[in-house]
């Protein structure tokens, strides 16, 4: 973002400018290319279809460079991370968001560190091989993996985290690298984008003394995902239980997640947990809300994949779950 000094509020920025902002990407020991998209968007603005052109303009320009470098707003990056990850198969080189909590002009802003270092893993190679193969998220000195990641402060630099995985890296004198943590695909395979995206997915989090019969008045949607408490315990009524049945026979899945940032779903353990097994729910183990969003956009009703819905759900794709 930049300040608009006529109404005082922030607005996009132009990255088309960016080397006005930052002459010393210009001494980075790599070859930088700028592409713009038209209009600069605010994040909150940025979707499905959005990921879809980034998308694009990664697998047009996948085989001219070694990385790629996403300046992005704070508020969805998150999303866009953890869509990515999963519309990006067999990616090989590094994909990374970055943006900051101050204007891009302000004096004491953050964008300056985050981007620079940014582009310094995104350009990290060892014997010719890109040292990060997958979409992280790089943000105050530290290297996420991109669906691990969730915004957590508004206010403070340190704007996100990771809090079911470990850091990718951490920056100080040196680039520090965790390579055990690292992601790499399964397949020997070259980069394939699936571009699958359903937007009839509907969040949930349920409150004591909620009604749930709102949900069968929403006959368009295919996936609910459903944040509970704790490790997967929910208000266990007959009336829940019938809800939910109803739900499950119109054809609609149900993914259970917790609403605590820290941990998974652990269906069994508590009594009032057991209602998912009766009716087959999904379980999210420690996924965070915005994977969980995306990786259900991206597979409910995808023809790329082979098995039901919930046995893809269940896989660990792309790291974003712990097996």
């Amino acid at each position: 973002m930049e300040k608009d000094y006529n109404t005082g509020s922030l607005k996009p920025f132009n990255f088309d400018f960016i080397f006005d902002k930052l002459p010393e990407i210009k001494l980075l020991d790599c070859e930088t290319h700028i592409h713009s998209f038209e209009p600069p968007l605010d994040s909150s603005d940025i979707g499905p279809e959005d990921w879809c052109n980034i998308a694009k303009v990664i697998e047009k320009n996948y085989p001219n460079y070694d990385g790629f470098l996403i300046l992005h707003g704070t508020d969805t990056m998150a999303y866009t991370s953890s869509a990515l990850s999963f519309m990006l198969k067999n990616l090989r080189k590094p994909v990374i968001l970055t943006g900051s909590q101050l204007p891009i002009g302000d004096l004491r802003t953050d964008a300056k560190e985050n981007l620079l270092t940014s582009l310094y893993y995104a350009s990290l190679y060892n014997n010719n091989e890109a040292v990060i193969q997958e979409v992280a998220l790089y943000f105050e000195h530290q290297l996420l993996r991109g669906n691990r990641s969730l915004k957590y402060s508004s206010e403070n630099f340190d704007a996100f985290q990771s809090p079911n995985y470990p850091l990718l890296g951490k920056s100080g004198v040196f680039l520090n690298i965790k390579e055990n943590f690292l992601f790499r695909p399964k397949e020997n395979a070259s980069l394939s984008v699936d571009y699958h995206l359903d937007k009839n997915i509907l969040l949930c989090r349920i409150f004591p003394g909620m009604d749930l019969n709102y949900l069968l008045e929403i006959s368009t949607i295919k996936a609910i995902i459903i944040q509970v408490f704790g490790s997967g315990t929910i208000f266990s009524t007959p009336k829940t239980l019938k809800t939910l049945r109803e739900l499950r026979k119109r054809g609609t899945e149900i993914i259970v997640i917790s609403q605590c940032l820290s941990g998974g779903i652990n269906i069994g353990k508590y009594e009032n947990s057991n209602i998912f097994e009766q009716i087959n729910a999904i379980s999210g183990k420690d996924i965070t809300v915005e994977s969980a969003i995306t990786k259900a956009m991206h597979l409910i009703d995808n023809p790329n994949y082979t098995g039901t819905f919930a046995e893809n759900f269940s896989k660990n794709l792309r790291g974003e779950i712990t097996e």
